[in-house]
């Protein structure tokens, strides 16, 4: 192989008619290269001659600047960065996501679980037993996370796997203490007491950025990794659904709140601190997008937002203080992913969800409040709908009332109440740990196949 001197290097990076033009901020200079020290062998003069032209690639990778290009919109799918966001491809089994986004009728209803991995599964149960750890201990380790999330899948023909996760890492990631003290749930020892509390312990939000997360909650987006090779692994070919808790059930657990007591104290804090919730809400809201994005990035293709404590909020606070948040939430979420789709459930304050539904959210999830024949009027056609199937008819009773057959019933009720298309068939609340794997298959089953015949009868 013949080597190319420095000098004839610059050559051929020189402005010709072909177009191939060096930036003049970035060329290398006739002078520059004179001042080199001429090589003392063949090799360092192909060294220096392969530099010349790897800084020349990089300085056409990125072109200077023009007052036109200052003026333009920047390149980018967010509404309000310069960063380019990539969502994973779609997977193999994409029914669920083109049922989410409704751009087309589907095959049969998708299907999933709230809670569907976890201890209802007598695998579960064992694995806890094997490793030792508790369930916040697991969320430590994307190996567990990784093997939790797969269980209900080897298991049923669910439609996607769900990071297996908790709705508070986001307040541990932000200095507020969560721990799981065993029976009695998981418990906050230490919430934000006062506003000078709040001004001590949480960051601004201007620190809620993609570096935040990878420091803070990057032992989740590794599992969101692990979970997409592991499945790649053994032939999963769903989609894997990320998620979060939303602004205003993080705010009512960290400020001391619980569904066992102190129900209150979200909605004190509201009252006696507007400005300061309003700053924590804010904090909340930013690392919320940097976090479901940093999970889009690792391979989630889906979105689920929790707003799990609903029903501790009345309207008109909903309305001022949480609404803002998620209407800012699915409007960048949205920028930034066009195509993944969103998900909201806002549990136990349906009187949101007509509102929801005109926020840009591809999905909105009923709880087994809502009436199913006003469902679809509420949301009128700008979404589709999640839910809200009664987990308690997947518990087994002592007279032997839930069965297979019971189950089959009641989910073809579910179709025909709510239509099979663009729906996401699930319940209207999670699994609580007590349901019979037996029956859970049941429903799994007789939605995909009660769906296919409705629709192809249709």
């Amino acid at each position: 192989m013949k080597l190319l001197s420095a000098a004839a290097a610059l050559l051929l990076l020189a402005p010709s008619a072909s177009g191939f033009v060096v930036p003049s901020s970035s060329a290398p200079s006739a002078k520059a290269l004179a001042m080199t020290p001429p090589a003392s062998s063949a090799e360092e003069d192909l060294e220096l001659t392969r530099q010349i032209i790897l800084d020349f690639m990089a300085s056409d990778a990125a072109p200077a600047s023009t007052d036109d290009d200052a003026a333009a919109p920047a390149a980018s799918s967010s509404a309000t960065s310069a960063k380019q966001y990539v969502a994973p491809p779609l997977p193999e089994n994409d029914l669920m996501i083109r049922a989410a986004l409704g751009r087309e009728d589907v095959e049969r209803t998708p299907v999933w679980l709230f809670r569907q991995a976890g201890r209802h599964l007598p695998e579960y149960r064992d694995y806890k037993e094997k490793t030792g750890r508790n369930f916040l201990e697991f969320l430590a380790h994307p190996e567990d996370v990784a093997e939790c999330t797969l269980q209900p899948l080897r298991r049923y023909p669910v439609d996607a796997a769900i990071l297996f996760s908790d709705i508070l890492v986001i307040a541990e990631a932000l200095n507020v203490e969560v721990t799981m003290p065993g029976g009695v749930g998981i418990q906050v020892p230490n919430p934000i007491k006062d506003p000078a509390d709040l001004a001590k312990r949480i960051p601004d939000a201007s620190a809620m950025t993609e570096e935040f997360v990878a420091d803070k909650l990057g032992h989740v987006i590794a599992s969101v990794k692990l979970i997409k090779t592991k499945m790649a692994e053994e032939g999963m070919t769903q989609p894997l659904i990320g998620f979060s808790a939303a602004p205003w059930t993080l705010l009512f657990y960290m400020v001391g709140g619980s569904s066992k007591k102190n129900n209150d104290i979200g909605v004190q804090w509201l009252s006696d601190h507007p400005d300061d919730s309003r700053r924590l809400l804010d904090v909340l809201t930013k690392v919320i997008i940097e976090y479901m994005s940093a999970q889009v990035e690792a391979g989630a293709n889906m979105l689920q937002l929790f707003e799990a404590m609903g029903m501790m909020i009345d309207e008109a606070n909903f309305e001022e203080y949480a609404m803002p948040c998620l209407k800012e939430i699915a409007t960048e979420l949205k920028a930034r992913f066009p195509d993944v789709p969103l998900m909201v459930f806002s549990r136990g304050a349906s009187f949101a969800n007509e509102a929801l539904s005109k926020l840009g959210y591809d999905v909105v999830t009923i709880d087994g409040s809502v009436p199913r024949e006003t469902a679809r009027a509420t949301v009128g056609g700008r979404t589709g709908l999640q839910g809200n199937y009664d987990p308690r008819e997947l518990v087994e009773d002592e007279d032997g009332s839930k069965t297979v057959d019971t189950v089959r019933a009641t989910a073809k009720q579910l179709l025909e109440d709510l239509g099979p298309q663009r729906l996401v068939a699930n319940l209207g609340e999670g699994l609580g740990g007590k349901e019979s794997p037996e029956l859970v298959r049941a429903f799994v089953d007789a939605i995909h196949e009660e769906s296919e015949s409705l629709i192809k009868s249709s």
